[in-house]
């Protein structure tokens, strides 16, 4: 079993679950366009203020697409 590492994107304010969902869409357009296999790209709701936008991948394809995608930060997943 490998490693897989949660790439996160945190949005906070009135909006962030609108953001959050929209920047999974494009998350998935990436995944498709890269022929990225991954996990899961889903949405987490922390509050009414702050929700969190991540994707799941192996920890093999992390460098190159953590470069690309930039994410706000990262935690190994087992």
């Amino acid at each position: 079993m490998s490693n897989k590492i949660k790439f996160l994107w945190d949005f906070r304010g009135p909006n962030s679950l609108k953001i959050a969902e929209h920047h999974c869409v494009h998350l998935r357009e990436y995944a498709t366009k890269e022929k990225l296999d991954y996990h899961q790209i889903e949405k987490q709701i922390i509050s009414e203020m702050y929700t969190i936008a991540y994707l799941i991948i192996d920890k093999k394809d992390m460098d190159l697409h953590r470069k690309l995608l930039q994410p706000h930060r990262g935690q190994i997943v087992k």
